[in-house]
């Protein structure tokens, strides 16, 4: 089942139990499919690909502006925010640990020849190709410069 799909039947069982929070949460994915899938130049239904930078790209939004709100001394913000990243995170394939991070990255700099710091930008193009939506920009790119150290 696509990911439109799913989030359509997953709002009607939302709504049917009553869940503000998840509702909330359900159509601001909605929204960001349909308005990709709206733009001009866009096909009439996107990739796969597409809909998993839609997911991290939520993710990160609400991860940051609960941070942000928490540093603001906001609980009752930082809590609607955490609740829809954790609807959001459902939807996204299941994150590296930090051990798995290193090794796929181990990996990908042994199989482009990276050997130093000026080497970062190739590693983190093919690294964030690769780990889309399995990892955190910012956790690779720290893991990807002190293995470049």
């Amino acid at each position: 089942m696509r990911l439109k799909q799913q989030i359509e039947a997953d709002i009607k069982l939302a709504m049917l139990a009553r869940e503000k929070e998840e509702l909330t949460a359900l159509r601001s994915i909605k929204s960001a499919i349909m308005l990709a899938e709206t733009e001009k130049g866009a096909s009439a239904e996107i990739s796969d690909e597409a809909e998993m930078k839609i997911l991290t790209r939520a993710a990160k939004q609400r991860k940051d502006s609960a941070e942000l709100y928490a540093k603001e001394g906001r609980p009752d913000l930082e809590s609607i925010e955490r609740n829809e990243l954790e609807v959001i995170g459902r939807y996204l394939p299941k994150q590296l640990s930090q051990d798995e991070l290193k090794s796929e990255l181990e990996s990908i700099i042994a199989r482009i020849g990276a050997s130093s710091a000026q080497d970062m930008g190739k590693v983190m193009g093919i690294s964030t190709k690769e780990l889309a939506g399995k990892a955190d920009g910012k956790a690779i790119s720290e893991m990807v410069r002190n293995l470049l150290n």
